[in-house]
């Protein structure tokens, strides 16, 4: 891969330890969002290539799981290591391909080196257990083992950072991984990969599939060769991953879709909660899974807040990511824009009011990049397209309520149950709230629900399984029991 130049930048695909072309000539030419203009391309895998990658994969997956954790974390510790000595070059790729101002794009990756870190070191601890029988001359010894070969699904919005999630827990367990990165953004991860390669992570251990969900993605979920897939993605992918899965009844880790409700009581800092919606809403312009989609405000402090949150919205400044201070850039690309417009129009009639933005702005020099101003719209219906759907954009909707139970009913009512965010001074009735929203994370005067040792993960139609934490850990291990008989003395 060369330098960041227009149409400069190729990566291919990478299995059995070396860089390989497609099968099938395939390429996709990825664009930079806040030009337009083509930066580069990456191979397309398909069918075939799967086979060629679970084959090598084969042939290395007893050997890596027999090394031991200790070895495994030495190479997972180096790899890390090379990734933060470039992270300042990988963050300026990332933000090319992506379009997040680079040192959100730096955050991403700094994280992803924690997270493969963190594995390395959690690998070493996991033991086994002595279980009581019901057989006094018997013992039941209960141990944990690598699944298999896993694969992961890897979205566009934050690529490094959930690659690392996917990669480090099932290297570090014993599982040969192989991962679909996003053809959208490619490089950044061909990059991290790399980085792996030259820990000295055996051939075959890991294998590198760009490729459309439709081809790669597809035949990974129902390749017999495969224990497990973890998928970030739509609730409509996971559910056909889940349905090609079943084939082989594969372990399934699935983080889908989210609609969060951002919640505020009558007794919460309304400044501080404005602030903390804002970027919630709008950092990678809404395109994450943990966004804030519902904005319920208490109606005694509604109009303050609904004030506050728009004068903030309407300060935000766009720009090129690699611009210096830019805080806010681009969408992904133009179908980004064209839902976040079809959200509002839908909101807008049926009765929303717009209090910001709800337009594509005029940037020199940036005229044909992907961008649309961050928009508040007010008074939402409960059945517009905003209040219902995962706008996955730039778009947050707000209505007033006047009861507890009535805003359980709204933030229960979906089918979504990732995330929800609830800003109140009243941390008893807090608790009790918390409790009460149907989503796997909920954050109290907290505005991220993702931490290094805590589960992340959803319920409903948001996904199943965990990553992050022991848990994302223990996903990738199956656990085995041997039943012995004890002789007894003498």
């Amino acid at each position: 891969m060369s330098g960041a130049g227009a149409m400069e930048m190729e990566t291919t695909l990478f299995y059995g330890g070396e860089w390989h072309l497609p099968a099938k000539e395939a390429w996709f030419t990825v664009v930079d969002p806040a030009t337009g203009r083509p930066i580069g391309r990456t191979a397309l895998a398909g069918a075939v290539d799967v086979d060629r990658a679970v084959d090598a994969a084969r042939a290395a997956q007893r050997d890596w799981a027999a090394i031991g954790a200790d070895a495994r974390a030495r190479i997972l510790h180096a790899a890390a290591d090379r990734i933060a000595e470039r992270a300042d070059a990988i963050a300026r790729l990332l933000t090319l391909e992506q379009g997040k101002p680079v040192g959100d794009s730096r955050k991403e990756i700094d994280f992803g080196v924690e997270v493969i870190h963190y594995y390395a070191e959690e690998a070493r601890r996991v033991g086994g257990s002595i279980r009581p029988s019901a057989s006094p001359e018997v013992r039941n010894l209960v141990s944990h083992h690598p699944v298999g070969i896993v694969a992961g699904i890897v979205p566009w919005n934050y690529p490094v950072d959930l690659y690392c999630w996917k990669v480090g827990p099932a290297l570090a367990a014993g599982c040969p991984a192989i991962i679909k990165p996003p053809h959208e953004t490619p490089f950044a991860i061909a990059e991290v990969v790399r980085c792996f390669d030259e820990a000295g992570l055996p051939p075959g251990v890991l294998a590198n599939l760009p490729g459309r969900g439709p081809e790669a993605g597809a035949a990974l979920a129902a390749h017999p060769g495969i224990a497990m897939i973890s998928a970030t993605a739509s609730i409509a992918a996971g559910q056909e991953i889940a349905r090609r899965a079943a084939g082989n009844l594969k372990r399934l880790s699935l983080e889908l879709g989210g609609h969060a409700p951002f919640i505020v009581l009558p007794d919460a800092d309304v400044e501080a909660a404005a602030k903390a919606a804002l970027r919630r809403s709008f950092s990678n312009m809404g395109q994450i899974c943990i966004a804030v989609n519902r904005i319920l405000v208490h109606r005694d402090v509604h109009r303050r807040f609904a004030d506050a949150l728009a004068a903030q919205t309407d300060a935000i400044v766009l720009g090129h990511g690699l611009e210096e201070g830019v805080a806010y850039g681009p969408v992904l690309n133009a179908s980004v824009i064209e839902r976040t417009q079809a959200h509002l129009d839908d909101a807008l009639a049926k009765g929303g009011r717009l209090l910001a933005g709800g337009q594509r702005p005029r940037l020199d020099g940036l005229e044909e990049g992907f961008f649309y101003r961050p928009t508040l719209v007010d008074e939402a219906p409960l059945d517009s397209l905003p209040m219902t759907s995962e706008s996955f954009g730039p778009i947050a909707a707000m209505r007033a309520f006047d009861t507890i139970e009535e805003m359980l009913a709204i933030a229960n009512g979906l089918e979504f149950g990732l995330a929800a965010y609830l800003y109140t001074e009243d941390l008893e009735r807090g608790w009790a709230i918390a409790e009460a929203l149907e989503c796997g994370m909920v954050g109290v005067n907290v505005n991220d629900t993702s931490d290094l040792q805590a589960p992340f993960g959803g319920t409903k139609l948001s996904g199943l399984g965990r990553e992050l934490g022991t848990e994302g850990l223990m996903a990738y291990l199956e656990p085995k029991l041997i039943r012995m008989r004890r002789r007894a003395i003498g």
